[in-house]
């Protein structure tokens, strides 16, 4: 994982662009100018300080091309708590990535930032990420109903979440 650039836009389009890819995201597939001003938002927010908002590039190891991309996002007004989400190109998904990814997002917020709690939710669709999030060591806690607006009509979302304690005694 690394920081967005400029250059990983036609990259992330891949993704965000894809309506397999975003089929179970609160948003339909993006235009590619919709990713450009994403990654010109997370660029942004790489500056300002205190940092809250980490959009990463996940890259193959192997070639080196972006596959994917992780978030973290700090709340504002919980600032030991934050946010993940991530997105695969559909060819790179059932090979365990997503576990991989949400592990790698839960020791940075807990290593780096020091983070107490990190959060995620996922459509009630998405087994595949209930599957990542519960082996990479995320607690299912609940359903929020009605939780977002998405092309379809309201979804809800079912929340899991890492504690710094949990995570740190694994």
């Amino acid at each position: 994982m690394r920081d967005v650039t400029e250059a990983d836009v036609a990259a992330l389009h891949a993704i965000y662009g894809d309506p397999a890819a975003t089929r179970f995201m609160p948003f339909g597939a993006l235009t590619s100018e919709q990713v450009g001003a994403l990654v010109q938002e997370a660029l942004e927010a790489a500056e300002d300080e205190p940092r809250r908002l980490y959009v990463f590039a996940v890259e193959d190891a192997e070639h080196h091309e972006v596959i994917g991309v992780a978030r973290l996002h700090v709340e504002a007004d919980l600032p030991h708590s934050a946010e993940i989400g991530l997105g695969l190109r559909p060819d790179q998904w059932g090979r365990g990535m997503g576990t991989d990814l949400i592990r790698l997002l839960l020791s940075f917020g807990f290593k780096q930032l020091r983070l107490h709690r990190v959060w995620g939710a996922r459509s009630p669709d998405n087994l595949p990420a209930q599957l990542a999030m519960l082996t990479a060591g995320m607690v299912e806690e609940g359903r929020i109903r009605h939780h977002l607006p998405t092309p379809d009509g309201w979804r809800d979302s079912i929340v899991h979440s890492a504690l710094e304690d949990e995570w740190t005694d694994r």
